[in-house]
């Protein structure tokens, strides 16, 4: 087994670290401006240390991670798990955000079902009469 490595891509150790299913996915998280590093957008080719601090936004949720190791190889997810360390303000954050979206839930109307042919027409109308 190799030794870890002294210092890595950000990209390939958010894909080793299991944020995202591909290096595909973080390269374009990180080029969205969706992984900062000390507060700061970062490029793909950033290398990263142990100790740096990270935000990653993935969907409703952002995580303030602290990096514990390195590593270039995407492995099983507990050992992906002690690559980083998650803050506790950024946990508690994320539960509140969580609890509040499920008690807002309840709130959101779906429409019972799809519109009607006659319906959809009404509507392409309707957006077509407001663009004029």
């Amino acid at each position: 087994m190799s030794e870890a490595p002294t210092r890595v891509r950000i990209d390939k150790w958010l894909w080793a670290a299991r944020f995202f299913k591909t290096r595909s996915l973080a390269k374009a998280a990180i080029e969205g401006g969706k992984v900062q590093l000390d507060g700061n957008r970062v490029k793909v080719s950033r290398e990263i240390n142990v100790g740096d601090r990270l935000q990653i936004r993935q969907g409703w949720d952002v995580r303030d991670v602290v990096v514990e190791a390195l590593s270039d190889q995407r492995r099983g997810a507990p050992e992906a798990q002690q690559l980083y360390r998650e803050t506790e303000d950024s946990v508690a954050r994320r539960e509140a955000e969580a609890a509040a979206r499920k008690a807002a839930g309840g709130m959101i109307d779906r429409p019972a079902h799809r519109p009607t042919k006659k319906q959809r027409r009404q509507i392409h109308r309707f957006r077509d009469s407001m663009d004029e």
